[in-house]
Parts: structure tokens; C-alpha cells; sequence
């Protein structure tokens, strides 16, 4: 595997202090927020110097009972390339469900929710990678994700599916200790034995990411600063092996440049700590030490081999891009796809359309999931349609939490903000005229087959059309 080094998450809000950060090695940027064509300059600086890029996905859906879509496994492969990428990584997550196989209506999340640690989830899990991998031109890993909430009937921990999947797949992990503390946090699971059960030999690289608990739930928000029990359990992951690279993802709610670096050099100074445990020695240092020093710097070793113990027997070579496993899955994966559609469906229905939730889950924290959502959802379609909530001001917030209350997404996130400016002027909403016209006015230029022209003959000709047709 190649050894990447520290790296950050590239974002457009903080690009240009990542160019200007010292000790970054590689940078991963959010595979669906960049277009092959047409590259952000920032990047294509980074790139020329040599600087590694990492495209991540969000929406591939690998955990979810449909076989993973070839157009969006067509793009992600694109920017793979694009980029000149050793590999591009994915979530062990669901995004949607319905459609056809269930034969109810086609439902999107709009963010990641775990799948069940079951024998059908692994079964088609397994078999959606192989796809993806014949799929890729390049190989891919997959991340362990944060959950508000459990499934009933769970027959393995994390670290028991992590495992079987890499040694049925060949595919490699991305490692987020921060939402191995969120699991801890939520689900009461030990981060120290989901480290012991992983296969550490088929890690790629490893994420590091802050959040904020609120009534006894940890929120993997991406936008707060990086706690000291991640910290922590990346000292543990470091004991056990050097992972070959280390990022630190943030999403949102940016600080300063400096703030950022001090994060980075405390994730450095986890490792290091990490390494000489391994070794047998007390730690002996505060975050922020060692600042020079980098993820992987003794590539291929484990924390066993350096510390005179004996190894972990690996799972086995990641498989090269294009070519899937050898087949070892029980004989046909459709009675389990459809076992595991209905169950993913009925449950992102009460998620996200308010239907009745399923026998044996915590309703408690499905509540709490659905806010998480509506909430997500809010955020996404404000960065996609920025003019919505500067049009509605402070009341946009409030007035898309209650249009998304039991109305699911269905077409996307820019269709998302479509249908909420509908809904709003359908119900004489904003109450401002000056507000509301300029809510249509966005609207209408955005609504239908083409842009409307700006051409002052044409807007005139249209508007007395209209007029006439009302009579």
C-alpha cells in the first residue's frame, strides 16, 4: 500500500491555507464536489507539486440491498483518474432504499446510515465491492461509519464484519477512529476490541475528525475540534500498526489556519506516542511534539513486529484495480437483497416519511436520527442553493424543517431546493413581499427546461403572454 504521510481534508472554504500548510503529504477531496473537466485550481496547484490527491465518495451506497449504480461508479472512476489517484475510498453505508426490488417508493437519506452486521448485510455488502473493484481503476478502500442508533438482531461486532469483508474482498479499510468513539459513545462498543478484531494489515489510511455530544449522544459533526479520546484511539491504533497515512477531515464551522496546523501537529504527536508504546516506552509527551514527523514512516511493519511480538497473520494482498475476488459467497445474493431491502426501507420510510418504526430498534434515537437528517438536509440544500436562506434570512432554517418534516427527498438535493421554494409560494410564503418575489424570481429562473433570459425584449414578451393567456 502506499505511504501517504498527514494529510487534510481539501475543502473550498479553507483552500487556500491548505496550500499555504506545512508538512501536508496528500490531501481528499469529496469525489461528488469536484467535476473532471474542470479541476479547482487549488488542487491542480497542489497536484503539480506533487502533492497526492484522494478522491472520497458519499453516494455510492455500497451497504444498500441494490447493486451499486454504473454511472456513479463510471464518475467516480473519472475523477479517479483525473486525479492521478493510488486509490479512491467509499462508506460501509446505505443512502437509499425502495424502488423496484421492494416494490415501495424510492426513498434518499441524504447522509450515511449503518447497515446491520448480519449475514445478508455482509453477503450483498461483499458482492457490491466486488462490483465496485471490477468497476475502478484503481483499488479501493472502504470506511467503518459513525451510527446514532443500533439494529436489532446483530450477529457480528464491527470488527468481526470489517474483517470477513476484507478477507472475502481483498478491498482495503479507511479506519475513522473518530467514529469508533462515536460507536463507543452511542452503542457502548470498545474501540480497543474493535482495533483487536480489525485486520490492521489491510488499512489504507486512517481519519481523525471532532464532533460534540449532546444528551448522552455523540454527533460526528466534522465542524468541532478533535477530542482527546480520538487522540486516544489513535495512540492505540498507532501501537498496533503504522498506518500508512493519517487525515484530518472538517467540514464546516472553519477556524483559523493556525488552529488547524495545532490539530494536525497533535495528531502527529498520537502517533508518535503510538510508536513508542509499541516499543515498550511510557509516552512521555504532549500534544503538538514532534510536529515534523509524518504517518508511515516505517512502512510495512506492525506495532507487533517492531515490538519483538509476533504478527497478526494478514488477510491477504488488496486485489488490483479491475479484477474482483475469488468467488467464495454462499450461491446468489437475491434472497438476501430483498430481505435486506424491505428491512433498510422500512426503516429509512420512518427516518424521513414518518411512517411507524420497526420492531426492536430505540425509537428514542431514531428521533434523534431524524432530526440529524432534517438537519443535514437543511445544510446541504443551503450550500446548493445559497440564495434561499439569504432570500429567507433567519426564518430559512425553520421553514425547511418544516417542509422536510415527513416529506422525504426523492430527486436530489438541487430538486430538494426546488420543491422547497414551490412549497413555500404555493402556501403565500415568505409572509415579506419583497422576500417573496424575490423567492420566485429564484424560482422561476431555476425551474424550468432552460435558464431564463435576462434579455429585457424577451422577459416582456413572456410576462404579456402570460398576462393573455390568464384571461
Amino acid at each position: 500500500m502506499e505511504r501517504l504521510g498527514t494529510g487534510i481534508g481539501w475543502r473550498p472554504e479553507i483552500a487556500d491555507a491548505v496550500e499555504r500548510m506545512p508538512g501536508i503529504d496528500w490531501v481528499e477531496v469529496v469525489a461528488e464536489n469536484v467535476c473532471p473537466g474542470h479541476l479547482p485550481a487549488s488542487l491542480l496547484r497542489l497536484r503539480e507539486r506533487g502533492v497526492t490527491v484522494v478522491p472520497h465518495g458519499v453516494s455510492l451506497g455500497l451497504g444498500g440491498a441494490e447493486r451499486p449504480d454504473p454511472d456513479r461508479l463510471t464518475a467516480l472512476a473519472e475523477r479517479a483518474l483525473a486525479l492521478d489517484a493510488p486509490l479512491v475510498t467509499e462508506h460501509i453505508a446505505f443512502v437509499r432504499a425502495g424502488g423496484p426490488l421492494t416494490a415501495t417508493p424510492r426513498l434518499e437519506a441524504g447522509h450515511l446510515l449503518p447497515v446491520p452486521r448480519t449475514r445478508d448485510a455482509l453477503d450483498v455488502l461483499c458482492e457490491n465491492v466486488r462490483i465496485a473493484q471490477d468497476a475502478l481503476p484503481v483499488p479501493l478502500a472502504v470506511e467503518n461509519i459513525a451510527a446514532l442508533f443500533s439494529w436489532p438482531g446483530e450477529e457480528m461486532t464491527e470488527g468481526q464484519f470489517l474483517y470477513e469483508l476484507a478477507d472475502r474482498t481483498g478491498v482495503r479499510l479507511l479506519i475513522d477512529v473518530a467514529n469508533l468513539h462515536t460507536n463507543h459513545v452511542n452503542r457502548g462498543e470498545d474501540p480497543a476490541k474493535a482495533l483487536a478484531e480489525l485486520p490492521l494489515e489491510a488499512i489504507a489510511y486512517v481519519h481523525v475528525a471532532g464532533g460534540f455530544e449532546r444528551d448522552g449522544v455523540w454527533h460526528d459533526s466534522h465542524a468541532h475540534p478533535v477530542p482527546p479520546p480520538v487522540l486516544g484511539i489513535l495512540t492505540d491504533l498507532a501501537a498496533r500498526v503504522s498506518p500508512p497515512g493519517v487525515l484530518l477531515e472538517r467540514d464546516e464551522n472553519f477556524p483559523e489556519p493556525a488552529e488547524l496546523e495545532g490539530e494536525l501537529d497533535a495528531i502527529r504527536a498520537a502517533l508518535r506516542a503510538g510508536r513508542r508504546l509499541a516499543a515498550g516506552e511510557h509516552p512521555g509527551e504532549t500534544v503538538g511534539e514532534h510536529a515534523g514527523e509524518t504517518a508511515g514512516e516505517h512502512p510495512g511493519e506492525t506495532a507487533g513486529a517492531r515490538a519483538g511480538e509476533t504478527a497478526r497473520v494478514p488477510v491477504g494482498p488488496a486485489l488490483p484495480a479491475g479484477t474482483g475476488a475469488d468467488p467464495v459467497e454462499a450461491p446468489g445474493t437475491g434472497p438476501a437483497r430483498e430481505r435486506l431491502g424491505l428491512a433498510q426501507a422500512a426503516l429509512l420510510s420512518a427516518l424521513v416519511a414518518g411512517t411507524p418504526a420497526p420492531e426492536g430498534f430505540d425509537r428514542g434515537r431514531l428521533r434523534v436520527q431524524t432530526r440529524a437528517l432534517a438537519a443535514k438536509r437543511a445544510g446541504v440544500v443551503a450550500k446548493v442553493a445559497p440564495e434561499l436562506p439569504v432570500i429567507l434570512a433567519d426564518g430559512y432554517r425553520a421553514a425547511f424543517l418544516s417542509y422536510a418534516h415527513g416529506r422525504p427527498m426523492t430527486g436530489g438535493y438541487r430538486q430538494d431546493a426546488l420543491d422547497f421554494a414551490e412549497r413555500l409560494l404555493g402556501e403565500g410564503l415568505p409572509v415579506d413581499a419583497r422576500a417573496r418575489r424575490a423567492l420566485r424570481q429564484w424560482w422561476l429562473e431555476r425551474s424550468g427546461p432552460v435558464p431564463r433570459s435576462r434579455r429585457p425584449a424577451v422577459r416582456l414578451a413572456r410576462a404579456t403572454r402570460r398576462v393573455l393567456l390568464r384571461r
